[in-house]
């Protein structure tokens, strides 16, 4: 069972609250990271992505935020300006981000967090 634990989280995403208790039910107290206050940096950015093993592009969010208005979403768009936009939009990352010794997910569907508590 990981012990080190850090959850990119967003209190009012209801998929994220539930990523969080079923990271305490397993005894564990993360680190929360509420980045929607806090924001992100573009080289914490390329340090999730290389963690997750995914591109910008595969964490971009796109429902209920502007990534379509921003023009994210065509396959022309780099990954780089994926990353910028999501430093200043933070809502743009997918959430719950879940990064432990185990490995790192997006945790969707929550239950695939068993793979790396």
């Amino acid at each position: 069972m990981a012990t080190e634990v850090t959850i990119y989280h967003r209190p009012t995403c209801s998929t994220s609250r539930k990523a969080l208790e079923l990271i305490r039910a397993q005894g564990i107290e993360p680190t929360i990271v509420d980045y929607g206050k806090v924001g992100w940096t573009k080289p914490q950015l390329h340090g999730l992505i290389t963690t997750l093993k995914v591109t910008a592009r595969d964490i971009l969010r796109t429902r209920g935020t502007p990534a379509e208005e921003l023009g994210l979403t065509g396959i022309d768009v780099s990954d780089d300006a994926i990353l910028e936009a999501m430093v200043q939009h933070p809502v743009l990352v997918e959430r719950p981000i879940v990064v432990t010794a185990n490995g790192a997910l997006v945790a969707r569907p929550i239950e695939r967090l068993l793979e790396i508590l």
